[in-house]
């Protein structure tokens, strides 16, 4: 397979920051208690959140907080910006318990992964960029709301990405019936992406989000959506992300391409399921060939793809696209 095919990959990240919509601020702004709460208004206003009394007092301490970090981040010479965002009066632990994934826990459930195949390819002569979004294999950016599901919604990135690149048809995929029907992950609690690979590959593929669109929940799996036609980061604005995240594994997003910018810093360009308000119009640009060996966040350390090897049919007449996570 060319490598440059390998580019549509799944990754899990260890995430200490999470992104929106950015809201500007000025330095006026933070002159007083008075100027921080009008600052606050506003950025309700935009966002229409509604607090009661008591929850309001309590978010705007975090939203002050978060401020603070987001305007000292700001102000040093890094190659990314921070902005307030949707999720600017949530407390990390509040925005990881809704938009993460144990990841640990499941590998720890499941075993040490099966390395069935790994291959080395010459990179000599690869491409300065790909950027599979030009190239019509990925879809609009999602949102998977309140909900663990990101090894869905990375898995479907990568499924609708090889069904395109094989067909050359783009077609939105449904992360609800892997939420819902997948029990080896645990829906909105969390999951695997090489598990969802599996289960879509003895399903016989998955089916279309028209068919099976997706609701932020866990529901019980409805097989009558199943025949339909199928195939198989807190506060960053911009600029290519080189922070602090550890490597304790706890999202699964999805690689589309890669590239540099014009002094030279080498990127990954990472496609996010927090919806469009979220980065750069829900992507986010992660520094690539650190020292580190697994990779800037841990991106390296559960890297998988599916390979398709049949054309999309019914899931009643015969097997539809199978993906197999190779590695």
């Amino acid at each position: 397979m060319d490598i440059r095919k390998l580019i549509l990959v799944l990754f899990l990240l260890a995430l200490v920051f999470g992104v929106a919509e950015s809201f500007d601020y000025h330095e006026s702004d933070l002159a007083s208690e008075e100027s921080l709460w009008d600052l606050y208004e506003r950025w309700r206003s935009q966002h229409t959140v509604s607090r009661d009394l008591e929850e309001k007092q309590k978010r705007f301490n975090v939203f002050k907080e978060n401020l603070k970090h987001i305007h000292k981040v700001n102000q040093m010479d890094k190659p990314y910006k921070l902005k307030l965002n949707k999720y600017a009066d949530m407390t990390n632990h509040e925005f990881m318990s809704t938009r993460s994934s144990k990841v640990s826990h499941y590998r720890m459930l499941h075993g040490p992964r099966q390395m069935t195949d790994f291959r080395h390819y010459k990179t000599d002569n690869l491409p300065p960029s790909i950027d599979w979004r030009t190239k019509g294999a990925v879809t609009g950016i999602k949102d998977q709301g309140k909900c663990g599901s990101c090894w869905a919604f990375s898995t479907v990135v990568a499924v609708e990405g090889i069904n395109k690149i094989k067909t050359g048809e783009l077609v939105t995929l449904s992360e609800q019936e892997l939420v819902d029907c997948d029990k080896e992950n645990q829906g909105c609690e969390g999951g695997l992406m090489e598990q969802a690979f599996q289960f879509i590959k003895q399903s016989d593929g998955i089916t279309t989000e028209n068919y099976y669109p997706y609701r932020a929940k866990d529901e019980s799996c409805d097989s009558s959506k199943l025949n339909g036609p199928v195939v198989i980061i807190d506060g960053y604005e911009m600029g290519v992300f080189i922070g602090d995240c550890g490597t304790e594994l706890n999202h699964g997003v999805a690689v589309v391409g890669y590239g540099a910018t014009l002094d030279g810093t080498k990127y990954w360009i990472v496609k996010n399921s927090w919806g469009e308000d979220w980065g750069e119009k829900g992507y986010i640009r992660m520094k690539r060939d650190v020292d580190a060996e697994e990779g800037l966040c841990g991106l390296t350390l559960e890297a998988s793809y599916p390979v398709k090897l049949q054309s999309n049919n019914n899931r009643k007449s015969s097997p539809r696209s199978k993906a197999k996570d190779e590695l």
